[in-house]
């Protein structure tokens, strides 16, 4: 593997500072949409590895505009190019789909929206020094890092850093939106109630999947006034998952932050490039990659369901009176965030177990997607994407719901119990395969 030579502390702040927020006028915008893969008449039926390897060369030979790739336990994820507005996104990720759905079809596999595995436990398909050494690592913490890399799906949608300058799209207040409105978009789009076919009392498990893993690369920065310096020391302070190698495993000594491998150069002195995967190691709900990662919301259902939360974000972020109206909705939510950083923090929490039945969170996303319906055709929105959003707000922010009580309403209609309780039949709580995994700390409950 050919690297370029170690570089200095200073070198590698300094290359942190300048490419983690690339500022300027708002003007592109990007999506990251990942899918369960099932089998296409029973998805209780595991997916075969041969038959996901089938899946991934049919695909692989398709001519599409996006990124594609395969999580470690298969979820399929294809990643947009920057598109200049957000009906140019839409239209490409839409012909994309429009490939991916029938060739998958012919290979008797569907792909589903669910933010995690509502059938199945944790199984890693793709075996890769990568996968192996973050096994081996998240393991450290329990069972939650496999169901994370095996069984989880989301909706990312990506947006500018925004101006330099303060103001309502300044980077600056951009950063706090987004780590304020995040938890509202969690709870909106909760789409994962179930784990191995019982309710695990969460209305997004994906996003309390994430809450249990490594702190030092799952929560959140410092909320300071200089986010540059804050993602700076928060990524040379994280603790190093892997070390890239030719010839080995690429486990990393257990502990080692990547400033302590910077200053003792054990095992081997780090290069730039070392630098830049390890960022790709860090999963907070935002991540600066030149512009914002927002991760945490999950899959939604339905062929067309990634449209809405892209169409909500793009609105609240790039609108500038849309922006600054959902800045003062989401920020008395701070007061309720408190001091712990999300997803730990009782906002997240919250958002996580009740989704919009918090009365808080559902009065923040009731004027939240008011906003966005209002700017939408000042972006350009297209009709389809505008009803859509409108249809969603509808059916479910204006009366408190979310995907995720769907799913439990039609869990307990089939059981026949009308339960609310999100027991299962016979039982007075989620099952024990859903509950080890899911048995949280003081700080998440």
């Amino acid at each position: 593997m050919r690297v370029r030579p170690a570089v200095s502390e200073a070198e590698l702040e300094a290359h942190l500072h300048g490419i983690c927020f690339k500022t300027g006028p708002p003007r592109r915008i990007g999506v990251e949409i990942e899918f369960l893969v099932h089998d296409a008449r029973n998805p209780r039926c595991p997916v075969e590895p041969s038959r996901m390897r089938a899946a991934a060369a049919a695909l692989r030979a398709l001519p599409l505009h996006s990124s594609l790739s395969f999580e470690p336990g298969g979820q399929l994820e294809l990643s947009s190019l920057p598109a200049t507005s957000l009906s140019a996104c839409v239209a490409s990720v839409t012909d994309d789909l429009a490939r991916v759905r029938p060739a998958m079809r012919d290979l008797g596999l569907g792909i589903a929206g669910h933010g995690h595995d509502p059938w199945h436990s944790p199984r890693r398909i793709l075996n890769e020094p990568r996968y192996d050494a973050m096994e081996a690592y998240l393991d450290r913490w329990g069972p939650a890092g496999r169901s994370m890399m095996c069984a989880t799906a989301s909706v990312q949608v990506c947006v500018d850093a925004g101006y330099e300058e303060p103001g309502t799209l300044g980077l600056g207040r951009r950063w706090v939106l987004a780590h304020l409105l995040g938890a509202v978009l969690s709870a909106a789009f909760a789409n994962s109630p179930v784990s191995e076919g019982i309710p695990t009392g969460f209305r997004t498990t994906r996003q309390a999947v994430w809450s249990q893993l490594d702190p030092g690369r799952t929560l959140a920065p410092p909320l300071g006034p200089d986010p540059r310096a804050a993602w700076s020391r928060y990524v040379l302070d994280a603790p190093v998952m892997c070390i890239r190698s030719t010839d080995g495993p690429w486990d990393a000594p257990p502990g080692l932050t990547f400033r302590e491998w910077i200053r003792t150069g054990v095992p081997r002195p780090p290069t730039r490039e070392d630098l830049d995967y390890h960022v790709t190691t860090l999963f907070p709900p935002v991540r600066p990659r030149g512009h914002l990662e927002l991760r945490m919301i999950d899959a939604q259902p339905g062929d067309a369901g990634w449209i809405v939360p892209l169409a909500v974000t793009a609105a609240l972020f790039d609108d500038p009176e849309a922006s600054e109206h959902a800045y003062r909705i989401v920020k008395p939510l701070a007061e309720t965030a408190g001091s712990h950083p999300a997803p730990r923090n009782p906002l997240w929490r919250r958002a996580a177990r009740g989704a919009l039945t918090d009365p808080e969170l559902r009065t923040a996303a009731v004027a939240c997607f008011a906003a966005a319906q209002e700017a939408l055709p000042r972006l350009g929105a297209p009709a389809g994407v505008r009803a859509a959003v409108a249809e969603f707000t509808e059916r479910y922010v204006a009366r408190g719901r979310c995907p995720a009580d769907d799913r439990l309403d039609a869990l307990h209609a089939a059981d026949g119990t009308g339960r609310t309780d999100h027991g299962r039949a016979g039982e007075g709580a989620p099952g024990t395969a859903a509950r080890n995994r899911l048995t949280l700390g003081k700080d998440s409950q």
